[in-house]
Parts: C-alpha cells; sequence; structure tokens
C-alpha cells in the first residue's frame, strides 16, 4: 500500500519557542527548556504538522528554539520513549515512520484488545473505577465540543485505559496502552477524516459502552466494544483509500 501524503493533514504552523523559561529572580528553571522542546515537537508530530520519517537535525533545532543541545537532546530521548522519533544506527534523528502495510495487523489487536478489556470491565467493575471512567469521558465530551483533536487524542486514549485498568488484568491493559499509544497518530489521520468535527455520535457511543459496563453485561459490552472498533477502522481505511487516491491522481497530473 502506497503511504498517503500526509503534509495536509493539518495547517503548517511554525514552531518557536522562547529560551526564556525562568524563576522570578531571573535564574533558568531546570528542565524547562527540555520541557518546551518535548512539547513542542511532540504536538508538531502527533499533529502531522512533522511528516513521518522526516529528519530532526540537532543544529537546526538548537538554532529554532535558540537553546543548546543538551536539552534538544533530552526532548528527543523522551519523544523516542514514546515511539514518536527514531534514532538511526548514524546517529540521526527522524520522526517514526508510520509502518502503514502492517496496519491490519494493527487494527486486528487492537480490535482483541477493545472487545477483551470493555467485555472484562463488565464483570470486575466498582464505583471508584465507573467514577474514573466517567472524567474522562467528561474530558473526551468537551475536546469534541471544542474540535481540539489532540485533547480528543489524549481523553480517548485515557477513558479506553480506564476501562482497561477496570478489567483487571495488568497484562491486557499494558498491551492496549501500548497499541493505543502507539496509534496516537493513525487516530489523528481519524479525526482528519472529519475535518475534527467528530459527530455526536461517537461521544454517544462511549456513552452506551459505559452503561454497559455499570449494568455488567458482558455480552453487550464485548459487543459495542466490536462495533466501536470496526466504526474507527473502517473510517481510517476509507480515508487511507480517498487521500492515496487524490495523491495517484496528483502525481500522474504533473
Amino acid at each position: 500500500m502506497q503511504r498517503p501524503n500526509l503534509r495536509n493533514t493539518g495547517e503548517k504552523r511554525k514552531k518557536e519557542a522562547s529560551a526564556s523559561a525562568a524563576k522570578p529572580n531571573g535564574e533558568r528553571v531546570r528542565g524547562a527548556g527540555s520541557q518546551t522542546v518535548y512539547h513542542a515537537l511532540r504536538k508538531a508530530i502527533l499533529e502531522l504538522e512533522l511528516a513521518p520519517g522526516s529528519g530532526l537535525d540537532e543544529v537546526r533545532l538548537s538554532e529554532q528554539f535558540r537553546m543548546s543541545r543538551t536539552p534538544i537532546r533530552e526532548a528527543l530521548v523522551r519523544l523516542a520513549a514514546e515511539g514518536l522519533v527514531n534514532t538511526l544506527p548514524n546517529r540521526n534523528t527522524i520522526v517514526a515512520p508510520i509502518d502503514f502495510v502492517r496496519l491490519p495487523v494493527y487494527f486486528e489487536a487492537l480490535t482483541l484488545m477493545y472487545r477483551v478489556t470493555t467485555r472484562s470491565a463488565a464483570v470486575h467493575r466498582k464505583p471508584e473505577h465507573l467514577a474514573k471512567i466517567r472524567s474522562y469521558q467528561a474530558l473526551f465530551a468537551e475536546s469534541v465540543r471544542q474540535r481540539d483533536a489532540l485533547a480528543m487524542i489524549e481523553a480517548n486514549r485515557d477513558f479506553h485505559v480506564a476501562i482497561a485498568e477496570t478489567a483487571g488484568n495488568h497484562y491486557f491493559t499494558g498491551l492496549f496502552t501500548r497499541l493505543l499509544d502507539e496509534g496516537r497518530r493513525i487516530l489523528r489521520l481519524y479525526y482528519s477524516s472529519f475535518d475534527d468535527r467528530l459527530p455526536r455520535q461517537y461521544v454517544e457511543e462511549h456513552e452506551r459502552i459505559i452503561a454497559a459496563v455499570e449494568s455488567g453485561d458482558a455480552e453487550l459490552c464485548e459487543r459495542l466494544a466490536t462495533d466501536h472498533a470496526a466504526q474507527i477502522v473502517r473510517q481510517i481505511q476509507s480515508y487511507l483509500v480517498r487521500d492515496t487516491a487524490a495523491q495517484v491522481s496528483l502525481d500522474a497530473g504533473s
């Protein structure tokens, strides 16, 4: 499968940051520079403003953020730990590629974790679990209302991790969390397919899942989770096909 063109998935925004993060007395706050770089690069990567596979040159980043290379390296280490950047054998760093060829295998694993964790949550739920799940659902609903795609991604991830934690199997929780984290940029494509105007029905899908977990209906939980995952997979696949077709058309006309 040809990798689609990701450059048009969001507006290009210049990344500028000040190196003046300091305490009131003018002394630099330790780690503030690294935090600034980390958050700026992470946002650009998740928004797909920094394309998968693009290079991250320490010298240029140092000039861009007007900082020494030490906080740049520290930020890149954090991003590497999250799987968002890769360090190559020649010590160059790139934005982690998205392996579109392996997406079917990824979707298969993701769907299985949706089903297993949601079903098990119905069996093991407690009031404190439901309170936590609802808190993340409230954040998700608000981020949808504000059309804040990055906030949607974070709240959706935390919502499903909370359900997995309710299920009580730390192996499932660990695997599901890793899959959700690995798929953050894929989920960005998902929201892009709606122009970040996520239909209200997908907020309501979460509400139905919560109600099924609370009622202890394991069969319904698994069915809702399966349908929820299938809808996401279909939407992403449709978006990738459209984007690839558009790019082929552009290439043919050039």
